[in-house]
């Protein structure tokens, strides 16, 4: 029932096979590391092992992880609009927000070196894997009304 709600409201932050196929997360990560994480129905927070690989961020319950790993969750980074600081939204020291036009999770990390590290690999990612506009498809709409 939960993919077919998925499905039907286009949310893909709980990880399935589709979501991560072909993307190796356990080995050569982009970045990797622990990051608090409030949940996405049950607003708890609870400390997980995050790996941003290929456009995808992926958390896990343990650290140590292998091909038969199974992430708890993936977000598609390029689906993603911005990552900032969030201190004055949530009042917690060294977090951060991801969001996509539907919604926006918030992370915590241990240190703000460890923020600003996450927020720049984060951004990086959403800006080589967001899809760029081509000259085709930009609208000229003084000429086509015919504006001077």
């Amino acid at each position: 029932m939960e993919s077919l709600w998925r499905a039907a409201t286009g949310s893909s932050w709980k990880a399935t096979d589709e979501t991560y196929g072909g993307v190796e997360f356990w080995t050569n990560p982009e970045r990797s590391g622990w990051l608090t994480k409030q949940g996405e129905y049950i607003k708890t927070w609870r400390r997980r092992w995050f790996v941003l690989k290929q456009a995808k961020l992926f958390w896990f319950k343990e650290s140590v992880i292998s091909r038969s790993s199974r992430p708890r969750g993936v977000i598609p980074v390029g689906t993603c609009l911005t990552v900032k600081g969030a201190e004055d939204v949530i009042k917690r020291p060294f977090s951060f927000e991801l969001s996509t036009s539907r919604e926006t999770m918030y992370f915590i990390a241990d240190s703000e070196k460890e923020k600003e590290d996450w927020i720049n690999s984060i951004g990086r990612s959403i800006v080589q894997h967001s899809r760029s506009v081509t000259d085709s498809e930009v609208v000229d709409y003084d000429a086509k009304s015919g504006a001077r």
